[in-house]
Order: structure tokens, then C-alpha cells, then sequence
């Protein structure tokens, strides 16, 4: 039997390469796998061979020691590959599809699924609504920076791509449907972004990144991105944003009046999450630093869309409540300006279908717009160190060294 080498968590700072053995249509008990998940059947599933599978922030919390995920948990939830095996149970999916694989792991049959709600499943973690690939407390399904990977519920989930030979012309940008991309579209979709809004984005890593171009498509007439990190203000300044440098300024809402004429936007993106520090020179941790500099700067009756991530248990926080998820929010604020708050898990399936036809069609170049650039996975560990220290990349695993370039 083929082995399996995969990106696994091996402690605080630190990722390895390692062979965790060729999956099964079965979850087999390992690091993260919730008991009451283990030896469940997926005969329902396929396995996959990986085209391409990307490092995203949200892998870098756990890498950071900022979560309690277990030492040797697989990681990547980011997949996009070609079917090599299906289970009795898949009818439409088969053997040689090019498909994406939405990060969350979703059945198709429960309430909430059949509402297209699919982030917060009721039937995939026995702990809360919700699942993802290689992903701490999501119920243990195994991680997809590796060389293969066992995905449930093929039918259901799975994008297929209608052409493969234009699937690998446009494989660094279809790679993105699996998370980023629609994670961005769905924070500037439900931040209300619309023809001529002007829109404030927080965070100028990828997905910020995404989200700023998913205004642009959905017909923002300025978008202003906002970071510490001068190398991905320059990033995002390269297809059309504005941008404010806030290790430099420390009052957001008097940049955006001199970009705007006044100090507030129609609507914001948190695309940092709950790692977020405070703006100027001190620059210090304060987890609901973002949350507060949007409510301040957007309009009343605006809306919030914040796919940045924040978590129930954080041990490196700065301070007891934050290690529990409590932050300290000006909510009076928010409410007092009517404000809307959509939080959560991105539901992938609502948005990858017509965002893979923009790609497809030339409009769409989330792409270029990230920086994605590819590795091996055997690079993937100084790929995490780099994304770690703030390159203005979006990195691209091609276990196979499937992708010409």
C-alpha cells in the first residue's frame, strides 16, 4: 500500500513532514480525532489524490501555539485534487474528477445543510455545529497537506471542474475556491458591499487580500486595506487598493478621511481575527483591537462582515478573559449604530460555484491577487516559518509536482 506524507503539527512554532499512511474510507482513530468519531464509515467518500493544497492563517494559530490542537494532528483544509478511489455508496462523483473540496466538512442532510448553512453541520463533530479538515476541535477528519486525502459526503461536497486541461491552466487561482476566496467574497458579500460602496478591509494577509478583490467584483468604488506589514500593503496596492500603514497611524478614521473626505466607510471586513493588536507605534495584542476600529469607522446602519477567526480557548492570550473567547468589545457602539455583526465559518458551497465560472471566464484573478506561489511539500515548513514572519504570499503545496509552471 502507497504511503502518505503529510504536513503534521509537531509543537508550538513547529511543523513536519511525515507519512501518516494512505487513508481509508473509514476515520480511524489519531491525533484530534474525536472518540465518538472514531472507526465512523465513509463509504459515501473518495479518496483523493492532491493537485494542490494551500497554507492558510487560520493553520498558523495552531502552528503558533495559540489553540489546543494536539501534537501530530495532520494540517490543511485548503484541497483541491483528482478522484482516484470512490466509495459503494457515491453515484455522480467518479474516478478521474478534477474537484475542489470545500473546507467544511458538511453531510447534505441535515437541517442546517439543507438550509445551504453546510458550516455548521449538525451530523460531522459530535462537539458543536461544524467541521473542517485537519482542524483542532472539528471532530479529527484528517488534514489535506499531504499526498492524499479521504474526503465524506463526495456527492454532496465536491466541485467539480467542467474542463481539466483549462482546470490546470488556471490551477493557482481554482486552488483558491477551497477556502480563501470565498471566504473574502463572503465577507465583503455580507459586510453589504455593493456598486460604488466604499469599504474598509482589516488585514492584508490572503484573505484580506481576497476579500478586498471580492469588492472590487462586487462593485466597490474604493477599497482601503489597512496593516502593519509594508510588503502586503504593497500587495494589495498592486491590483487597485488603498491602503493605510497603521504601525504609522494610530487613527484609523482620520486616514480614511483624507482618502475619502470623510472618516467613515460603508462597509468593513475583519479579515484579522482574534490575533489582532492595536494600531501606532505600541502595536500591542488586544484581541478586539479590530472589532472596535470597524465599529468606529463604519457608517450607521452599516454592516460587518468578519471571517477573521476567533476561537472559544486561546492559552497564549494577553489576558484571562481573551484565553476564554471573552473579548473586550464596545458593543454599546455597534448597537447604538445599528450596526450589523455575520460572523463564522465561511458556507463554501453558497459562494465556489459561480466564483469558479469567474475564474474560469478571465474575470476573476484571486491568483494575482494573493501572491500565490508554489512549493513542495517538503518546503512546507519554511513555508510556514515565511508566512509566519509576514511574506506577502499565498503558498501553494503541489505534493506531486503536478503543476507546470
Amino acid at each position: 500500500m502507497a504511503g502518505n506524507k503529510a504536513v503534521v503539527y509537531a509543537g508550538e512554532g513547529k511543523v513536519e513532514v511525515k507519512d501518516i499512511g494512505y487513508p481509508e474510507l473509514i476515520l480511524r482513530d489519531g491525533p484530534g480525532v474525536n472518540p465518538k468519531n472514531v472507526g465512523r464509515k465513509c463509504d459515501h467518500g473518495v479518496i483523493i489524490k492532491i493537485i494542490t493544497t494551500n497554507i492558510c492563517g487560520s493553520d498558523q494559530h495552531m502552528v503558533r501555539g495559540r489553540t489546543t490542537a494536539p501534537k501530530g494532528l495532520a494540517l490543511g483544509h485548503e484541497i483541491t485534487g483528482e478522484v482516484i478511489e470512490v466509495g459503494r455508496d457515491v453515484e455522480f462523483i467518479e474516478k478521474g474528477d478534477f474537484v475542489s473540496v470545500p473546507f467544511n466538512i458538511a453531510c447534505g442532510r441535515c437541517v442546517m445543510c439543507k438550509e445551504q448553512k453546510t458550516h455548521i453541520c449538525l451530523n460531522v463533530n459530535p462537539d458543536r455545529p461544524g467541521s473542517a479538515y485537519g482542524y483542532v476541535d472539528m471532530g479529527g477528519w484528517v488534514g489535506g497537506q499531504s499526498e492524499y486525502v479521504m474526503v465524506p459526503y463526495a456527492d454532496f461536497q465536491l466541485l467539480k471542474f467542467p474542463d481539466k486541461d483549462l482546470a490546470m491552466e488556471k490551477i493557482l487561482d481554482l486552488t483558491m475556491l477551497s477556502d480563501i476566496f470565498p471566504t473574502g467574497f463572503h465577507g465583503a458579500y455580507t459586510a453589504g458591499v455593493k456598486t460604488g460602496s466604499t469599504v474598509y478591509v482589516a488585514g492584508a494577509g490572503p484573505v484580506g487580500l481576497a476579500a478586498a478583490h471580492s469588492a472590487q467584483l462586487l462593485g466597490a468604488s474604493t477599497v482601503i486595506v489597512g496593516d502593519m506589514n509594508t510588503e502586503r500593503l504593497a500587495q494589495a496596492r498592486s491590483f487597485g487598493c488603498e491602503t493605510v500603514d497603521l504601525s504609522q497611524h494610530d487613527n484609523l478614521g482620520e486616514q480614511i478621511d483624507q482618502l475619502l473626505g470623510e472618516p467613515v466607510v460603508d462597509s468593513a471586513i475583519d479579515c484579522v481575527g482574534f490575533e489582532a493588536h492595536g494600531h501606532g507605534a505600541e502595536r500591542k495584542e488586544a484581541p478586539a483591537a479590530v472589532l472596535n476600529s470597524i465599529m468606529d469607522v463604519t457608517q450607521a446602519g452599516g454592516k460587518l462582515g468578519i471571517p477573521g477567526l476567533y476561537v472559544t480557548e486561546d492559552p497564549g492570550a494577553s489576558d484571562n478573559d481573551a484565553k476564554q473567547g471573552s473579548l473586550k468589545i464596545r458593543f454599546g457602539l455597534g448597537w447604538a449604530k445599528a450596526h450589523t455583526f455575520v460572523t463564522g465559518q465561511t458556507p463554501v458551497m453558497q459562494y465556489h460555484r459561480g466564483l469558479m465560472r469567474s475564474i474560469l471566464s478571465g474575470k476573476a484573478q484571486i491568483a494575482k491577487a494573493v501572491n500565490a506561489t508554489l512549493i513542495s511539500l517538503e518546503e512546507a515548513p519554511q513555508g510556514y516559518k515565511d508566512f509566519d514572519k509576514g511574506a506577502a504570499k499565498k503558498f501553494v503545496i503541489d505534493p506531486h509536482g503536478s503543476v507546470k509552471q
